[in-house]
């Protein structure tokens, strides 16, 4: 898992494992989950994440949250 943190898009991206890209689906405004060919995801795409981060519905949220507290983000179970 590794994650990259643009911050001036205020967005940060989760790799969940390194699998080509087959679609995405955005649970709402502000997060999207990416999926491989085999129907598992692959990654996470989160936006504003200065305001804190929604973990609800995510893969490996547990694992994420974890990630995210690592860089100061506010977490939201």
């Amino acid at each position: 898992m590794r994650l990259e943190y643009d911050r001036d898009a205020d967005a940060i991206y989760i790799w969940l494992r390194e699998v080509p890209y087959a679609y995405g689906e955005d649970l709402d405004h502000a997060r999207r989950v990416d999926y491989g060919h085999d129907g598992r995801p692959i990654g996470v795409e989160l936006l504003g994440v200065s305001r804190g981060v929604n973990l609800d519905d995510l893969p490996e949220a547990a694992a994420i949250a974890r990630l995210l507290q690592s860089q100061s983000i506010k977490v939201f179970a």
